[in-house]
């Protein structure tokens, strides 16, 4: 199965760009050129002279700022910032020099604000050909106030759909065309690169995968460990609450609703809260340590290394991960199992399945199917479970001062590391985008080949 399919256009229309270049008039072809121009010629004034003024506006943008932001990203700035002596001031002055930060965003901006233009220009064009086909069917062609009124009636989703677009646009598309972009250059504290950097190619790529180097090498193991810990506490959690909720769910069990409020109960505590709180207890000399000496059960000089040893701690970050979400997995299969059909349950009953065939065949196939989507995005939230792992361990512990990276770390904590203390941004951006890439294409590879895709319905 292939991973991605041909997208089906549900809403199929003749005045498509295609169309207009091949059939439209020269007015209508000439709004490539000059938006607005088919509009105008077939009566929608209005509407022309709105695309003419977004025309102007990029040509005037483009010609004031535009051109030299695009520019700045062959070099990304070469002057660095000097210091004069001023004689009259008897003072050090500092010159300008060049941000190569500013530069790369500047030009990333003027990039995207020119794809956008592209998208207005299509507009123009597929409205300048519409347009052109009503009038010559002697149809009716909409004044700028009938547009108006449509886009604040049958058309008010499109109205509603344009400040969501631009955030996503602002706050999503440009940081992350600006992180892609980084990854390959030398933005770094490593030979004072934080001010004026490069373009270095593939350079950051063949550092972090070459296992030789102590970057490498520790992305090797952070990776490892990242991959082992998502699949732990997607799976721990899944496991025991569907143990909790069969057990509290099955007709024998006698006060399931003081039961179910006890782990609601913990849920309304916020996570950070208990984590914090563990982290205090499981210290050297927290509140377990100081209690496990006193009744006796270790010596008066030892403490349980629930964060200095590694493998204690990769094990302590699993176990209290799944004590507080268990009751998040307990509450979502509770209200799957409360809507299997009973129906199958009586006719497994009278074919003489028993308790084992009943959950194999009827309720474990059942949860499967629904919660399926619910562990892939467990799954990918855990491999960028940041709030868990940093309140928790904090990375800890270290035990080779030479690295970046403690053993917990997961990618993202580690990302963190990297990029705030260390200031490793390039190394970071790359970080980033690894893990964009596998997560995004292996969360949709697995759902397209799940039950819950291929059988949408038909369980």
């Amino acid at each position: 199965m292939s991973l991605f399919k041909k997208r089906v256009n549900e809403f199929p229309t003749p005045y498509t760009c295609e169309n207009a270049l091949k059939e439209g008039g020269l007015e209508t072809k000439l709004s490539m050129v000059l938006m607005g121009l088919g509009n105008i010629v077939h009566g929608q004034i209005i509407k022309g002279l709105l695309y003419l003024a977004i025309e102007i506006a990029y040509i005037v943008f483009m010609a004031v700022n535009g051109i030299r932001f695009i520019a700045g990203l062959r070099t990304l700035g070469t002057l660095e910032q000097e210091e004069v002596w001023d004689q009259a001031k008897q003072i050090y002055l500092y010159t300008k020099g060049d941000q190569s930060v500013l530069i790369l965003l500047y030009g990333v901006m003027a990039i995207l604000i020119t794809v956008l233009m592209v998208f207005f220009c299509r507009g123009a064009l597929k409205s300048a050909y519409k347009a052109e086909c009503l009038h010559k069917e002697g149809k009716h062609v909409n004044t700028f106030s009938e547009d108006l009124k449509s886009l604040l009636h049958e058309n008010l989703y499109r109205l509603f759909m344009v400040p969501p677009t631009g955030f996503v646009f602002v706050f999503t598309i440009l940081p992350l065309v600006f992180m892609i972009c980084m990854a390959f250059t030398n933005y770094s504290r490593i030979d004072n690169h934080l001010v004026l950097f490069d373009w270095v190619g593939l350079d950051n790529f063949k550092t972090l995968f070459d296992s030789g180097s102590i970057l490498g090498s520790t992305f090797w193991s952070v990776l490892g460990w990242t991959v082992i810990w998502a699949f732990f506490a997607t799976f721990s959690n899944y496991i025991f609450g569907m143990i909790l909720s069969l057990l509290i769910n099955r007709k024998g069990t006698r006060a399931k609703g003081f039961w179910r409020f006890c782990f609601v109960l913990s849920c309304a505590v916020p996570m950070f809260v208990s984590l914090l709180i563990m982290r205090t207890m499981l210290q050297p000399e927290g509140a377990v340590n100081v209690l496990l000496r006193n009744v006796g059960l270790i010596a008066e000089d030892t403490s349980l290394p629930f964060f200095t040893n590694p493998t204690w701690a990769r094990v302590t970050v699993i176990i209290i991960n799944i004590w507080v979400g268990v009751p998040y997995t307990l509450l979502q299969l509770t209200g799957v199992l409360q809507n299997i059909p009973q129906e199958l349950y009586e006719a497994a009953k009278v074919d003489g399945a028993n308790t084992v065939q009943t959950f194999t065949k009827i309720t474990l196939p059942y949860m499967l199917y629904v919660t399926t989507p619910y562990l892939i995005v467990t799954f990918t939230g855990n491999i960028n479970n940041f709030n868990v792992i940093y309140l928790l361990s904090g990375g800890d512990p270290v035990t080779d001062l030479s690295s970046t990276a403690g053993k917990t770390d997961l990618l993202v904590t580690w990302l963190y590391k990297l990029t705030i203390d260390k200031q490793y941004y390039n190394i970071g951006a790359v970080i980033g985008i690894m893990t964009f890439i596998v997560l995004a294409v292996g969360a949709l590879f697995t759902y397209r080949n799940s039950k819950s895709y291929k059988e949408e319905g038909g369980f």
